[in-house]
């Protein structure tokens, strides 16, 4: 119960941590930028190293994901399992068979008989065990912190990507357990890692740090990409095995390092100045570090702006999806433009996606700090940008005829402007609800990998043998509308303000009501 002389630290707007640090308390409803914060003295502290660390894990994780989409153009006797497919010639006057002069040579075939069928599945099953994870792993960080759960998944993701050329060898169903339980370990890595900035970066500073890491995904497919091909071609022990030898002991040398460097949260990191550790706390308020209140479910499915990120993502992958995995297959059906057989072709949209991200956290948090605008105004803008831009690049995309480079000049700048959504609805998560952040984000998360796996499954019911640009054009304009439905959506809804169901004062005065209730029954008793 508060007092006349604020004794309970909240009446004079103070809480404190754990180590008596007098905290700076906010009140819901409030933007972030109007709340006092205590300026850091220190240009690289350890909120920093905790940055790039996770930063290097995302980029870790995503190649851990796809790597397998690139071995297995080089584990394949593409010869043996030539589909049978009738011959037409498209638009573009080209001849559409399977039988094609990239996969006509012997010299480039794999071991593997796998048909496209088998080989959809095999790509899938990492997926699979993805999506199981999310959720749980959502809930128990937020309950045990995240630290332990997110090394010790990319260790055992890791750890089994050393085992897939031997699964492979094995046999077809041993590969797929071994990817599948890799996605099961890879499950943790963005709602702990979204836990883990909630506990370490102050709410100035999410733009560009939040962009920064969740950008290791562009990086580590930038990098791994052409190295891939380069180990498949040129790698020991085969070729393509070299892919995962090398990419698992990187994985695990990053686990090992992670688990001894970064610490839960600035209270328990043994190293980290006192200046930096009062700048986060004073800036963090009831975050998820300081107490592990009930998950208020009720609230947050009746939260509008939940529902308007969580909408954006679902869009978001979708999207994305066809973006990156469709439009190849489109130049390659209807334009004979075989996108991934030049390494650095197929990763500059990737690499765009990585710069414009970077440049635009930078913009995004100007935006905030300038106080011209706000958290909420700064995110839809800036998510506009990134979703919109796509959509059109889809739509004109659809309408390039038969200019290949053209196709993927618009597939570079649509994917590029893409990168804005990593300081849009990405980062909204820590505005809205810092302390639950990672069960918020373990929950997108899921709903949008699974509204993601819907794109290339819609675009094989419209697209049926012979394909052609105009059905083509049915599956751009689809993901062009979701781009544009949801990117509209989450520009009405969304907030960046921090929702009441997170105020942690609510704790102390339901704990103060408990204590009560709890002293009335005791006397009562007693009398």
């Amino acid at each position: 119960m508060n007092n006349s002389n604020g004794t309970n630290g909240r009446s004079n707007g103070e809480n404190r941590g754990r180590n008596g640090h007098v905290l700076v308390w906010e009140q819901p409803g409030l933007e972030e930028e109007d709340r006092p914060i205590r300026k850091r003295k220190t240009l690289v502290g350890s909120r920093h190293i905790v940055t790039l660390m996770l930063f290097l894990g995302m980029a870790n994780a995503y190649v851990m994901r796809t790597n397998m989409s690139v071995a297995i153009v080089a584990m394949i006797n593409h010869t043996a399992i030539v589909n049978k497919e009738e011959v037409v010639v498209n638009e573009c006057g080209i001849v559409n068979s399977s039988i094609t002069s990239d996969h006509a040579g012997k010299s480039s075939d794999g071991q593997f008989v796998w048909d496209s069928t088998k080989q959809g599945y095999l790509l899938s099953s990492f997926f699979y065990g993805y999506v199981l994870t999310q959720i749980p792993f959502g809930i128990l960080a937020k309950r045990y912190g995240s630290k332990y759960f997110l090394g010790v998944g990319m260790l055992i993701n890791s750890l089994f990507g050393l085992l897939v050329p031997m699964s492979a060898r094995l046999g077809y169903y041993y590969l797929m357990g071994v990817r599948f339980i890799q996605g099961l370990g890879e499950g943790p890595i963005v709602p702990c890692t979204h836990a883990m900035l909630a506990k370490w970066i102050p709410p100035n500073e999410r733009s560009r740090m939040g962009a920064f890491v969740y950008a290791g995904a562009q990086f580590g497919t930038v990098i791994s990409m052409p190295l891939s091909g380069i180990l498949s071609e040129y790698g020991f022990d085969g070729g393509w095995p070299s892919i995962f030898y090398v990419f698992g002991a990187v994985g695990t040398i990053w686990c090992v390092a992670f688990l001894l460097m970064v610490y839960e949260d600035p209270e328990s990191h043994p190293r980290i100045s006192e200046d930096e550790k009062k700048y986060i706390l004073s800036a963090l308020w009831g975050n998820a570090g300081a107490s592990s209140p009930p998950v208020p479910w009720k609230s947050i499915v009746s939260s509008l702006p939940f529902w308007a990120i969580l909408i954006a993502h679902m869009g978001q992958n979708y999207g994305y999806e066809t973006l990156m995995t469709l439009l190849p297959t489109f130049m390659k059906q209807i334009l004979h433009f075989d996108i991934k057989s030049n390494g650095t072709v197929s990763s500059l949209p990737y690499l765009a996606m990585w710069i414009f991200s970077m440049l635009v956290s930078h913009v995004a948090d100007w935006m905030i700090s300038s106080g011209k605008f706000n958290h909420g105004s700064t995110r839809k803008i800036i998510n506009s940008i990134g979703q919109l831009g796509p959509a059109i690049a889809l739509i004109v995309a659809s309408y390039t005829g038969c200019n290949s480079w053209l196709t993927v000049t618009i597939l570079t700048i649509g994917v590029g402007l893409n990168g804005g959504i990593y300081s849009g609805f990405k980062v909204n998560h820590l505005d809205i609800s810092p302390r639950f952040a990672g069960v918020l984000m373990s929950f997108t998360n899921c709903l949008a990998n699974l509204a993601g796996l819907l794109a290339p499954i819609t675009a094989g019911y419209i697209i049926v043998s012979p394909p052609s640009q105009a059905k083509w054009r049915i599956v751009f304009m689809i993901s062009a509308g979701v781009y544009i439905v949801c990117a509209l959506f989450y520009a009405i809804f969304s907030s960046g303000q921090r929702q009441p169901w997170d105020n942690p004062d609510k704790d102390e005065d339901k704990n103060e009501k408990e204590g009560l209730e709890t002293v009335k029954t005791v006397t009562e008793t007693h009398h």
